[in-house]
């Protein structure tokens, strides 16, 4: 009688015969290893997180809630390895990085890139330190290579995941800091102004506002260099281009002159203008008010030094139609010389181009009491009339008292 035989699998291996049998011993090696890691996952975490604990200090750190996602995350990332690693022999398939999304969002911004190394160099130490065990025979070699492969291709999915995310929040930060910049330009201040400020992390006081020329660059670069140089002096900073005109916000400095040092080079060509310093970013609408409106009239005084205050251009902003400027300059030199001969004492002494001897003859008075009376108006006002600009500025102060501006 003739024997049967055992009829063949589609890979030439009989039928009955045990799947694990069949196949390169390199692949026997690789289902058999993958069955321990599969054991041993549980025990591989457990000591990641207790090694995590031991050696990075950031993780002792973090709150319980972080710690509890941190140890999900590396349980997720050594099961990912495990099956990665029993189909890797299947034309090397790309590791799965899903388990990043395992953690919400807050994590990402709790736990940093480095830090994210961190934690997958230590699983790999991990697993290394177990090698001999976890593989079987004839397998510690293959493992090992594994790991390698797949740790570098986790380094380089971790450090997308992160970069994406950097590309989204940078986005998203560049429209917040476009809305606040344009509503501190247009004046349009309400609770909102604080609640982005304090998504961009706006904590600094006290704040002034520049404006000036955009050079010709590209806006964003401009930006984008404004905001290094903040963060290298350690100001807050704001920035905007809106037309051909730039807008810098500054908060933190210790001095007007310390801000300017730090973002006037980063402007064009033209005058560059201050606006008053002012206790909070709620408050910079009205800097940044006057130093637009400075910038507008700085062509009225061609010898402007650069920078310069938009306090220094109330002259020129009140006969550009500034209502701010006007009604500031009425307060600062008609209001305290009204009703007192000082009034009439500085009209004269202007009118009579500044002579000493001029307005002492026409009020009838001694010249050392004109004198006398020209310090007390330099001491009411600020404004100095023996000074040339000082002189014109006391000028259209008067003339807009005369008028009634309030």
């Amino acid at each position: 009688m003739t024997e049967r035989s055992e009829p063949a699998s589609k890979n030439g291996a009989p039928a009955g015969r045990d799947a694990d049998e069949s196949g390169r011993p390199e692949d026997r090696v690789r289902r058999d290893t993958a069955r321990r890691l599969d054991r041993a996952m549980g025990s591989l975490g457990t000591a990641a997180m207790a090694r995590m604990e031991e050696q990075l200090p950031w993780y002792r750190a973090l709150s319980a809630e972080d710690r509890s996602w941190v140890g999900l995350v590396a349980q997720a990332g050594i099961a990912a390895f495990v099956e990665w690693f029993g189909h890797a022999g299947e034309g090397r398939p790309t590791p799965n990085i899903e388990f990043f999304g395992t953690a919400p969002r807050e994590l990402k911004r709790s736990v940093s890139l480095q830090q994210t190394v961190d934690m997958v160099r230590i699983a790999v130490e991990v697993v290394e330190a177990q090698v001999e065990e976890l593989a079987a025979p004839g397998g510690a070699d293959l493992l090992r290579q594994a790991m390698l492969r797949y740790t570098r291709d986790v380094a380089f999915a971790a450090a997308q995941v992160y970069a994406r995310e950097a590309e989204a929040r940078g986005s998203w930060d560049a429209r917040l800091e476009a809305l606040i910049v344009d509503a501190l330009v247009r004046g349009k201040v309400d609770d909102g102004l604080h609640s982005w400020a304090a998504a961009l992390g706006w904590t600094s006081s006290p704040v002034v506002v520049f404006a000036g020329y955009a050079p010709g660059d590209d806006p964003q670069s401009v930006i984008d260099g404004l905001r290094d140089r903040g963060r290298r002096v350690g100001y807050d900073l704001l920035a905007g281009v809106q037309g051909d005109r730039l807008i810098v916000i500054v908060g933190g400095a210790n001095s007007i002159k310390d801000a300017a040092r730090s973002v006037v080079p980063r402007f064009g060509p033209g005058p560059i203008v201050i606006g008053p310093e002012v206790p909070d970013l709620h408050a910079a609408a009205g800097s940044a008010r006057a130093a637009i409106a400075g910038l507008r009239a700085a062509a009225g005084w061609p010898d402007a030094p650069r920078p310069v205050l938009a306090e220094d251009l109330l002259a020129e902003r009140a006969i550009d139609g500034d209502p701010a400027a006007r009604v500031q300059l009425v307060e600062n030199v008609y209001t305290p010389l009204a009703g007192t001969p000082l009034l009439d004492t500085l009209a004269t002494y202007l009118e009579q181009g500044t002579s000493l001897e001029a307005t002492a003859r026409l009020l009838f008075v001694h010249p050392n009491t004109v004198r006398y009376r020209l310090r007390k108006i330099t001491e009411l006002t600020g404004y100095q009339p023996t000074e040339g600009r000082s002189a014109f500025t006391l000028q259209v102060g008067l003339i807009l008292g005369r008028l009634g501006v309030a």
